[in-house]
């Protein structure tokens, strides 16, 4: 079973690597986007054995404890079977 983590700023964090990237797609020719905020992506393979629940409950502990900063950033799960 796959997981699927996306974590993200959480609203009112500062976003300079957005905003660089909101400024170079301005200067493409991008002028319909309105902003930009960056995040990360993660695929987490659990073993085949877990449950879904057990799945989620790993993958939402690791994403807690590892994979994103709770001050400052959220996170979402997703499973795929």
């Amino acid at each position: 079973m796959k997981a699927k983590v996306f974590v993200t700023l959480k609203p009112g964090v500062l976003d300079p690597q957005g905003k660089a990237i909101h400024h170079s797609a301005e200067l493409l020719g991008f002028g319909n986007i309105a902003d930009v905020r960056q995040g990360k992506y993660f695929e987490v393979e659990v073993n085949g054995g877990a449950t879904a629940k057990e799945a989620r409950e790993a993958a939402e502990r690791l994403a807690k404890d590892v994979l994103a900063n709770p001050v400052i950033e959220d996170y979402k799960v997703e499973l795929e079977a």
